[in-house]
């Protein structure tokens, strides 16, 4: 599935019994960013359903321990028959910089262009300067802020990476 992993880590497809424990490790990784309302945001945007219907199209990176290391969740546009969507994704911070997002990534991207998907989209908010700056260095190109994206302030920036374009390799 991913075979360029640090060393101690396996991955393997999102299950049921992993939602509570990815939801637990959130407000951790993301520093609390925006205090109690990003720690809400982040918990609504990843209800048991993910977790139940998504599976077979999202990953967890778990460490020898079994604690958890990374996750993607992403799925199959029903509505865009060429396109593919990553929904969220998450390394443990002491992980950045070790090719485990890439790795997430890359994975996907296999996974949707053997489904025939040209396009993968994905947002994230303008205050996730690192998540920013790691999308670009994928490839993705970004959108300019869309105010209200996902509601009453809810700002997003989009991004788009077409899996057709030259260079198709992740750095």
């Amino acid at each position: 599935m991913i075979d360029d992993l640090p060393a101690g880590l396996r991955v393997r497809h999102l299950a049921d019994e992993d939602h509570l424990r990815v939801l637990a490790v959130l407000d951790t990784w993301w520093g609390g960013l925006k205090g109690e309302a990003g720690a809400t945001e982040r918990a609504l945007l990843l209800p048991r359903l993910y977790f139940q219907h998504f599976t077979t199209t999202s990953f967890l990176v778990e460490r020898g321990s079994g604690e958890v290391a990374a996750f993607l969740v992403g799925f199959l546009s029903q509505t865009e028959p060429e396109t593919a969507y990553v929904h969220f994704v998450g390394v443990d911070p002491p992980l950045h910089g070790q090719g485990v997002g890439r790795a997430l990534y890359r994975a996907f991207f296999a996974l949707a262009r053997s489904h025939g998907r040209r396009y993968v989209h994905c947002i994230t908010s303008p205050e996730n300067t690192a998540s920013r700056a790691f999308h670009t260095r994928l490839g993705f190109m970004a959108s300019a802020v869309k105010p209200d994206y996902d509601g009453p302030g809810l700002d997003r920036v989009a991004f788009t990476i077409d899996l057709c374009a030259e260079p198709v390799a992740i750095p």
